[in-house]
């Protein structure tokens, strides 16, 4: 690993995936969420996936689940198709021990303690970088199953347009147009998106079961969204950027108490970067984020909780010689909520201040981190981390990594009327991980082994009828990547092998946590052919259960979706995908349906 300050232009350049690159011995993707600074690829010590906007594409997938889904560590729980209530696992643990960054911004429902990823709109995202493991020492709460950052479209060269149209199953339509540019010092992107969708019947729930309620009608779906970004570098190396992304969603779903729901995720952001001396590079960002949501019951309306998320993080990147980087910084976050709904407190705000050392010695490369968070509520949490990795020989390096995070109460855990418990603690895990990882002519692989223990797990305790710090949890996993290009074929694979365990004492210890499979198997296959392409995808997921005691069981699955491309002008693509060939029925969630055999046909427009 090569230690040093890479060209700030280069922190958010699109990049070729680890897995999914149209040649996996290219250009190495550059990423940053690991540790906060950039590394290539074959640099970085964590487990890390990227997705570009090119996967994105060529995937024509509609959701960032279905991007997701089946990639090594992750699990998708939804409730019913597009745009429904959608939960992300990572490494096994619970979907809000996932920090989610939107251009290194916070995001998330503080009332909630998650992202509603059916919300974000993929027209917007450039990349997405995803960092397995623990990074509380790097960011604070949430961070046990690891990040998710998504970066928005940012632009740069020449000017150039983008259009798409596309048409499906279920009543589907989708449309794009952006247009971006700037220059070789400055750039620009300004882009909106449509999603709208009949959909289908979201679950088969009755009076005691699944949503309770018997609503047997068709749950749709609209997306409306847009983003821009800007951004100059200067004489001198300095840098500012800014960014906004709004997605406005009305969502109809089967509910008892609520069957509608109108959101807003707005993230607004800027950063600016310059260096004071020469090793030393400065990096300012500040933004807010806002998750509002009004819900409705037959169109009546119902309830509102809007919540908002400011943050402010000031980062220092010292190089102290050759390859050895000490990197020191401060992160405020504020959290506050805003709703009819009777919280007994509606703010808290977080300082937390980090170091990380990053030094090559050798074979040998070693980083180490340590945080110290202040949480108006909870006082004091430290966490750290600690990794190495060994090169081997030219190509193959192995890894070990060890971690500590934590997860602040939600505030719907701790003050929801009727529901909460204020006397909650933060949940904490340790984690320790092994890797093992290879590069050759025609692609690479990668094994990571790793345990996690998580401590005052936050479960519902049903003798209280609230919340509680009843339970802990111990999670043991191996993923298995692969990709290869052999002549025009290129061929992706991705297994995780999980063994989730309640380790919480009474009737459901030993027993597997909900909605986690134990093996996960996703396959890619494409093959250019000229102006034509044709790709597969085949995902597997293994038996699962939808509740703590193990009783409500949920069928494994296997999908094949088909893709296929043809340029049929200069710049000018047209798109067809078949999901779920073979029109298989499955749930992710109990009693919620997932589409069946589906079609869409999409045309774009995209200047090389």
């Amino acid at each position: 690993m090569k230690l040093r300050l890479l060209p700030a232009a280069m922190l958010l350049l699109g990049s070729h995936p680890i897995l999914a690159a149209d040649s996996p011995v290219e250009l190495e993707p550059v990423i940053v969420t690991a540790t906060r600074t950039a590394h290539t690829a074959d640099e970085t010590l964590a487990a890390v996936t990227v997705i570009t906007r090119q996967d994105i594409e060529r995937s024509q997938a509609q959701s960032v689940a279905e991007v997701l889904s089946g990639l090594p560590g992750i699990a998708i729980a939804n409730n019913g198709g597009l745009g429904k209530a959608t939960a992300v696992l990572l490494r096994g643990t619970e979907a809000g021990h996932v920090l989610v960054l939107v251009d290194g911004i916070k995001v998330g429902s503080a009332t909630l303690g998650s992202l509603a990823f059916e919300n974000l709109p993929l027209g917007q995202i450039e990349r997405i970088e995803i960092v397995r493991g623990p990074r509380s020492s790097l960011y604070g709460s949430e961070a046990i199953g690891g990040v998710i950052q998504i970066f928005t479209r940012k632009g740069g060269g020449a000017l150039t347009p983008s259009f798409s149209l596309g048409a499906g199953s279920y009543g589907t339509g989708q449309a794009s147009l952006g247009v971006s540019g700037g220059g070789a010092d400055s750039w620009f992107n300004l882009s909106a998106s449509g999603i709208d969708s009949a959909g289908f019947n979201a679950c088969n729930g009755s009076s005691s079961a699944g949503c309770y309620t018997n609503e047997p009608d068709r749950d749709g779906y609209r997306n409306l969204a847009g983003s821009a970004r800007a951004g100059h570098r200067f004489a001198n190396g300095a840098e500012i950027d800014v960014n906004w992304l709004r997605s406005r969603n009305d969502s109809k779903f089967d509910g008892s108490f609520v069957n509608q729901a109108l959101a807003v995720q707005q993230v607004v952001g800027a950063n600016l970067r310059f260096s004071p001396l020469s090793p030393w590079r400065v990096t300012l960002l500040a933004g807010r984020s806002q998750d509002h949501n009004d819900n409705f019951k037959d169109g009546v309306f119902m309830s509102r909780f809007n919540t908002q998320r400011d943050t402010l993080s000031l980062q220092n990147d010292i190089e102290l010689g050759a390859h050895r980087l000490l990197t020191v910084g401060f992160d405020y976050q504020d959290d506050s909520i805003v709703s009819d709904t009777a919280y007994r407190v509606t703010s808290r705000d977080n300082k937390g201040v980090f170091a990380q050392y990053q030094t090559d010695l050798g074979a040998h490369n070693l980083q180490f981190s340590l945080r110290s968070d202040d949480n108006q509520q909870f006082g004091q949490r430290t966490t750290g981390g600690a990794a190495w990795g060994y090169a081997l020989r030219d190509g193959l390096r192995l890894s070990a990594a060890y971690g500590t995070a934590f997860k602040a109460p939600t505030f719907n855990d701790l003050y929801y009327p009727g529901y909460g418990n204020a006397n909650l603690k933060p949940e904490s895990s340790r984690s320790a991980e092994l890797g093992l990882r290879g590069v050759h002519s025609s692609g690479n692989w990668a094994l990571n082994a790793f345990h996690t223990e998580v401590d005052e797990l936050i479960a519902y305790d049903a003798a209280k009828f609230a919340p509680g710090n009843i339970a802990s949890a111990q999670i043991r996993g191996l993923e298995a990547v692969a990709g290869a290009r052999l002549a025009e074929w290129r061929a992706n694979a991705n297994l995780t092998l999980l063994d989730p365990q309640n380790r919480s004492a009474g009737a459901n210890h030993g027993k597997l946590l909900a909605r986690r499979a134990e093996q996960t198997l996703r396959l890619d296959l494409d093959r250019d052919l000229g102006r034509y392409r044709v790709g597969a995808t085949l995902l597997g997921v293994g038996e699962r259960f939808d509740d703590l005691a193990n009783t409500r069981r949920l069928g494994g699955y296997a999908t094949l979706d088909l893709r296929a491309e043809y340029a049929f002008a200069r710049d000018w693509l047209l798109q067809g995908r078949a999901a779920n060939l073979f029109d298989r029925s499955y749930e992710t969630a109990a009693f919620y349906n997932q589409a069946g055999r589906n079609l869409f046909v999409t045309v774009r427009y995209q200047p090389k």
